[in-house]
């Protein structure tokens, strides 16, 4: 089973730039997006239902703002959205297709731009993992969570330790979901090397990724149970319709 989670930052533009291309090219089984940007009403079913897929989609109550969504090779039994506060999902931050053995989530954590929400944001979300944690379902957790956990996440580490996304509070609720909440980073079972980024904040698409300052933000996070079903996992710095990269990893599982 191989799952891709990209931020497309804004859908229509992705799709400008070569996203259904790139996405017709993956042999996919879950493409989970981020900051659609977009009401789904408004996309063409060129976006909606791409050759292979069926999409679903959570739009945000304010235009041009958020979003997530899940293409799907195989249907879902169902499909859960939002998790029950307003913050969440009137902002359209979290959509979660369940199968029989597991459930698979698209998710898109606040950025920080107002930090005294996403703080709100976190306390609330921790709350819910908590109790994901509990049950007996696996959950594969994907999306952009806005924070870079390690020193090894995000070059020029020491002049960012004020900045959202690596404060010292976010690395803290970090070292809790991946510490006693119980869940894993997918990406760091495989590859433990620094300068592994997902999002460029100054990006300069004529300069080569692996030169510029980056972050690794987003996740494919699971429980303890399922960490030895990851078979490898990469991020594709070739994907150049968004200023994030796709993360994906394969697992030896059948969706």
């Amino acid at each position: 089973m191989k799952i891709a989670t990209i931020n497309v930052n804004g859908i229509r533009g992705a799709v400008g730039r070569g996203f259904l291309d790139w996405l017709a090219n993956q042999d996919a089984d879950v493409v989970c997006v981020q900051n659609l940007k977009a009401k789904s009403f408004e996309l063409d079913d060129s976006i909606l239902y791409p050759e292979g897929y069926e999409g679903y989609f959570l739009d945000a109550e304010q235009d041009g703002f958020s979003g997530v969504g899940i293409y799907c090779r195989k249907i879902p039994k169902a499909i859960m959205y939002g998790l029950g506060f307003p913050q969440c999902d009137n902002e359209a931050r979290f959509l979660q297709a369940d199968y029989d053995r597991f459930s698979i989530v698209s998710f898109l954590m606040p950025d920080g731009s107002d930090f005294a929400a996403k703080q709100a944001f976190m306390a609330q979300y921790q709350e819910y993992l908590s109790k994901m944690a509990r049950k007996r379902r696996e959950y594969i957790i994907c999306g952009t969570w806005h924070i870079a956990h390690k020193t090894i996440d995000l070059e020029n580490w020491a002049d960012n330790q004020d900045t959202p996304g690596f404060k010292p509070e976010e690395r803290a609720w970090m070292d809790q979901v991946f510490g006693p909440t119980g869940f894993i980073d997918c990406f760091r079972e495989i590859n433990r090397d620094a300068g592994e980024s997902t999002w460029w904040p100054k990006l300069d698409q004529e300069v080569p990724r692996s030169r510029q300052e980056g972050w690794r933000i987003d996740y494919q996070v699971v429980g303890p149970e399922f960490r030895r079903h990851v078979v490898d996992a990469w991020i594709d710095y070739d994907a150049t319709f968004s200023e994030f990269a796709p993360l994906i990893v394969e697992y030896d599982l059948p969706l």
